[in-house]
Formats: structure tokens, sequence, C-alpha cells
């Protein structure tokens, strides 16, 4: 990577505009566009952020019938439906515009095992439910859905485990070998997800036994490598040595991260050196250099860009170009999450590259700390919320004229 620093640099993509708010918004309706406008107003709000996951679920347990207002409104923008058969309408609305679905069962925080197996059953659903399907190219897991963060935490500070803990990590490691094996017959990559610091050691490891075993020919299973690590750049070309040592093909999905300030109060209070970089410019160029990395190794790596990044967006599409690679080449894919940074998602798919966005679904209830998460980590994201604002309302402002 002679020179990296000098090459990371995104020039201006050609031929591709993430300004085109007609094609980015195409398929949302003036209501659609109109309730967008007032989510992102609230979302933007730091205070409203802050009060509104205490507030609605001491609703939610005094028994207040607020569900039907969240699912009219922040859950219909950021999610699918309820079950795999409500999310048909936003697969083929994505599928109009060239961007394919990843359905991801965004059900958190549980701790028992017949809920683990549930859950199981239901991520083998989504590979089922798309195998054959081109509108859903990728599938996705978090492993604390199949397991106990305990647990993981237990393992990864390296703490013997008792004799029920060692058969308790079997079950969870069973979980995972039957969702990648099925992902292999089915030939729909899964993706599993990063999580919390203190126990993504046990999920790294376990996914590249599952990438040993299944990437022999094609990168079915995908780990996460969050970029605002300082170690997960060195963690990425590490795991690619490998990969070319013995013989199969490395499967990533880069994304900057989603846990930051907790990862940041955790070290702080527990008096450790925090994981995350120092600051959002050490971890963009970590980014850019990861992305470098992959199309450098293009044939040894299978990799998605998951980003929100209007610049690595860039850099990636010029790095495409630049190489000769094709833009639809089966080990690149851009991906967003559903309601957000359609700018890109939609530009990006009407210019021939490969796009698909997160759509998460779930029961209302057990899916809100996924969104208040959501909303969370967007005003922690410098500018976003006003870059989508911006945006819609420049399409308005086109509509009206038109």
């Amino acid at each position: 990577m002679a020179n990296s620093s000098s090459q990371v640099q995104p020039p201006k993509a050609k031929n591709l505009s993430f300004e085109n708010t007609e094609i980015a918004f195409k398929g949302m309706s003036q209501t659609d566009l109109n309730r967008a406008y007032w989510l992102f107003k609230m979302i933007s709000s730091n205070f409203l952020t802050k009060i509104g996951p205490p507030i609605t679920n001491f609703a939610l347990r005094i028994g207040l019938p607020i569900q039907p207002i969240i699912k009219a409104t922040i859950f219909r923008h950021f999610c699918g439906g309820e079950t795999i058969e409500e999310c048909e309408q936003t697969i083929e609305n994505l599928s109009k515009g060239s961007v394919g679905s990843i359905l991801d069962y965004s059900v958190e925080g549980a701790e028992e095992e017949d809920v683990f197996d549930e859950t199981c059953r239901e991520i083998l659903n989504t590979i089922q439910r798309a195998t054959g399907d081109s509108r859903i190219p990728l599938t996705v897991f978090k492993v604390t859905g199949i397991g106990r963060f305990g647990l993981l935490e237990k393992i990864s500070a390296k703490y013997a485990l008792s004799a029920d803990e060692e058969t308790e990590f079997n079950r969870l490691k069973n979980r995972a070998a039957q969702i990648c094996q099925s992902a292999f017959k089915a030939n729909v990559p899964v993706m599993i997800d990063a999580e919390e610091s203190w126990i993504q050691q046990p999920i790294d490891d376990l996914a590249m036994e599952m990438m040993r075993k299944y990437n022999r020919e094609s990168p079915i299973v995908l780990n996460t490598y969050q970029l605002y690590r300082h170690d997960k750049l060195q963690d990425l070309k590490a795991d690619a040595a490998k990969a070319k040592a013995e013989n199969f093909i490395l499967g990533a999905k880069l994304v900057r991260g989603a846990y930051m300030e907790k990862e940041r109060k955790r070290a702080a209070d527990m008096g450790y050196i925090s994981p995350i970089n120092s600051s959002k410019e050490a971890t963009d160029k970590d980014y850019n250099e990861a992305v470098l990395f992959c199309i450098n190794n293009i044939d040894q790596i299978g990799f998605v860009a998951g980003t929100h990044n209007e610049n690595s967006c860039r850099l990636l599409t010029d790095l495409l170009n630049e190489k000769e690679i094709s833009s639809n080449h089966p080990h690149v894919y851009f991906s967003q999450l559903l309601g957000m940074s359609d700018n890109l998602s939609f530009n990006l798919s009407n210019a021939g590259y490969n796009v698909a966005k997160y759509v998460p679904y779930g029961p209302v209830k057990a899916v809100l700390p996924y969104l208040f998460r959501r909303a969370q980590e967007n005003t922690s994201i410098a500018g976003q919320m006003g870059r989508e604002l911006n945006l819609i309302i420049k399409e308005q402002k086109r509509r009206r004229k038109n």
C-alpha cells in the first residue's frame, strides 16, 4: 500500500451527483416526504432524543396506547414492518429504484435460550426468503441475537467457563453454524454485525471459523470491521493475510461504528485506553484506507461499504473507475440504512453500482432499542440531520415548481 495516504483523498466522482433529489426521492409520495421532514426535524433535537426513550418505555409499561403512534411515524420510516411479509412493500419499492433489501430482524436484549432459538429460526427465515430473489442480495444477523451478551463478555475477558456455560456457548456456536450453512446452501451472503469491543473477540473468532469453512469459492460469510476503532484497519489486513494463506475469500463489511459514546464512557469509567480513534479525521482516514485496501485485493476480498459518508462513496466509485473494475462487481456493495441517505443509495444504484439498504423489522416494542439507537447515533453525526432535511426541502421545492 505504497503512498496510500495520498491515494485515499477522494476526488469528485464523474457522472454521479448525490444532489439529484428527483432520483433520491422518486419512490416517496408527497405525504411520505412531508412525514420524513417532520420526523428528521424532531430527531435533530438532542433534547427529544435524550428524553424520548425513557418517556416511551414508561408509557409502554403503564399501558398508554402509544404503540400505534410509534408504528405510524418513526417505525414506518426506519423499518420495513413487524414481519417478513409486512416488508414486501418496502422490498418492492426499493427494487423499483434498483436498490436491494437486507432483511434485519432487529430484536435485541434477550437473555433466554428459547428466545435465542426463536431468533435463530427467524434469521433462517430471512435466508429462505432471500433465496432466489435478486431483490434481497444479502442477509445479516447479530451474535447477541442468538446468544447471551454476558457469556460473550466473559469469553472475551478470557475467564474460565463453567460446564453449563461451555454447553451454552456450544449452543450459540451451533446456531451460528446453522445460519452460515443455510446461507452457503442458498448461495445468499450473510453478514455478521459488529458489537461492543468488550464482546467482539469471540464474534471475530466465530466469523473467521465460518469463513474458513464456507468462503472457499465466494464471500458467503462477512465479518464487520468498525473503523472508528484504532485497531481495526490492522485487523482487516491481518485477516486478509490469513485468508490468502489459507486459500479462502475474506468477507468484510466496512462501517465507521455504532457504539462510540458507550465505548468511550466505559473506557473512562474503568480506566483503560479507549479503543476509539481520537478524532473523526482519524476514523475517516482508516475507513478510506480500508476501502482502498479491499479494492487493491478485490479478488481475495468481497466487501460491503456500509457508509452514509459521501466522500467515502465517491472514493469507492472513483477507485472502481480508475482500476477499471466493473461498477457491479459481485465483490463490491454499497449499503445504507432504510430511511436515511436516499441521495446516496438511489443515485449510486442509478449509476449502475450494487446497493442494498438495511430493512429492519420485528415487533414494534421489541425493535424500540434499535430505533432509539438510530436516533441517538444520528444526532452524534455532525451535520447528518441537517443534510437530510436540506435534501428533503430541496425536493419539496423542486416538486412545487413542476
